[in-house]
């Protein structure tokens, strides 16, 4: 009998830490977790996020309409708060006023964490897979196994660095936690073209194409990946 399990992605997180920098920008997450978690009932793949704002709008646009056309996935959204950071540069010439506001996402993991205890109050899963590598879903998962012991939360850190992916906190609290495989990514791409239910047109983002430097990176890591294989948990 397959487990029953919900996949909670940090988008930001997964972004900057597996797929930035790479060809696979383009990812079907659906289709890469049944790869990942191939002995799984996957009921739902919940894929939190916030609308960006500047030159790479059309891009998420784009990616986000590519993931409505998955049956399991379900968009959750944030928000992103403005906050005014004063400019600490002793040699800047800026002539006017320094204090400049920077977007700052907010609630990403508070939606994570009610999610996570909401599905395990109403008995929604047996496995709670976080892609995440935010300790501050620390107390979440702890509380997920107070409510149902015989649960299990399975992290994976979403992270190509070694100090963002050490998450020592959030690998502890878990009952299994691995590193993101990147092996995989190329493995589960959209075309580069969708049609929607209504037959809209969705197109893969041009400046997401493919580059011989990021193939050369993927050629790289997944050698390590392949001494060192970490498909599954």
């Amino acid at each position: 009998m397959c487990n029953r399990s919900v996949i909670y992605i940090d988008g930001f997180n997964l972004y900057y830490g597996a797929v930035k920098n790479t060809p696979w920008k383009w990812l079907n997450i659906e289709k890469y977790f049944s790869l990942l978690r191939q002995d799984d009932d996957i009921k739902t793949i919940k894929y939190f996020t916030a609308k960006i704002e500047g030159s790479h709008k059309s891009n998420q646009e784009a990616y986000l309409k590519a993931l409505y056309t998955l049956d399991t996935v379900q968009i959750i959204y944030r928000l992103f708060k403005y906050k005014p950071v004063k400019c600490l540069v002793r040699d800047c010439t800026y002539p006017k006023c320094r204090i400049f506001n920077i977007p700052e996402e907010k609630r990403t993991d508070v939606n994570i964490a009610v999610h996570m205890i909401t599905d395990a109050m109403q008995n929604r899963c047996d496995r709670f897979v976080v892609i995440s590598g935010d300790s501050d879903l620390v107390p979440a998962v702890r509380a997920v196994k107070l409510i149902n012991n015989d649960s299990k939360v399975i992290v994976y850190i979403p992270a190509n660095n070694k100090v963002r992916g050490a998450a020592v906190e959030l690998r502890k609290a878990s009952d299994r936690h691995r590193t993101l495989p990147n092996n995989l990514l190329s493995k589960a791409q959209f075309p580069k073209i969708i049609i929607d239910s209504n037959g809209t047109v969705i197109e893969k983002p041009s400046s997401w194409g493919e580059c011989i430097t990021c193939f050369v990176n993927l050629a790289v890591k997944n050698i390590f990946l392949h001494l060192h294989p970490l498909i599954s948990v």
